[in-house]
């Protein structure tokens, strides 16, 4: 099974936040993890909010980085996906960041692993496979 992680998720699981042992059994069972390039940038920037909003000491902000990087085998080239990243987009009146998930996803058949809510909801409405980390 492949599985395309999310921020939301990979954060969730690397601070052991309430939903860790799900995500975490669903890449456990997965063969391939993947995520876009853009992972990157959406983990730090997450973290740095962790770190302004939440005081959260720095050093726990970047070991969770590294860990959260470790997560996907494979990152794929935002460069590769962007077109139909945009299409999608318009064609769903989402952020393109969410639809980078959403191609590469179903450009693999694989199953998304993500907590934003609104964005389980138009994956299934591509009939993109949806992890359930309830």
């Amino acid at each position: 099974m492949i599985v395309v992680v999310d921020a939301s998720a990979a954060v969730e699981l690397v601070l052991r936040r309430p939903q860790a042992d799900a995500i975490a059994r669903h890449l456990e069972e997965a063969e391939w993890v993947l995520a876009p390039a853009l992972f990157v940038a959406e983990v730090t920037n997450a973290m740095w909010k962790y770190h302004y909003f939440n005081g959260l000491p720095v050093d726990l902000c970047e070991t969770a980085i590294t860990d959260a990087l470790a997560l996907p085998d494979t990152y794929a080239e935002d460069h590769e996906l962007a077109r139909e990243t945009f299409a999608l987009a318009a064609q769903t009146q989402r952020p393109a960041y969410d639809a980078f998930y959403l191609v590469l996803s179903r450009r693999h058949d694989g199953l998304l692993l993500t907590l934003d809510a609104s964005l389980q909801g138009v994956a299934r409405k591509q009939s993109i496979r949806v992890a359930s980390v309830n």
